[in-house]
């Protein structure tokens, strides 16, 4: 079974949703991964050192690019764009499945 590299491609600041609803303690950028941070999941498991809560979100995408699948609305074959759905502070992962 293929590995399959997650990148982080972007943490993105919802402003106005974070201004009205973010407890006063909360960091506006989420901390728990850097913009760049490389993670290999292998055999389908959570890669150490990798957000538990993102992987609740982008588990499933990377399920199906380890078993082989694709995603027809992407244009390279093997990739796939997910993310973590904290509506605070999202952060966006680019999926390759390397063979």
């Amino acid at each position: 079974m293929p590995d399959v590299k997650i990148t982080v491609v972007a943490k993105l600041k919802p402003g106005e949703v974070f201004a009205e609803l973010a407890a006063d303690t909360t960091n506006p950028v989420c901390d728990a991964v850097e913009t760049g941070k490389e993670y290999l999941s292998v055999g389908m498991a959570i890669p150490e050192g990798f957000c538990s809560w993102a992987w609740a979100d982008i588990q499933r995408d990377v399920a199906h690019l380890a078993l082989g699948g694709d995603f027809r609305w992407i244009n390279k074959p093997g990739s796939m764009v997910s993310c973590c759905t904290d509506g605070l502070r999202p952060v966006v992962f680019k999926l390759e499945r390397i063979e």
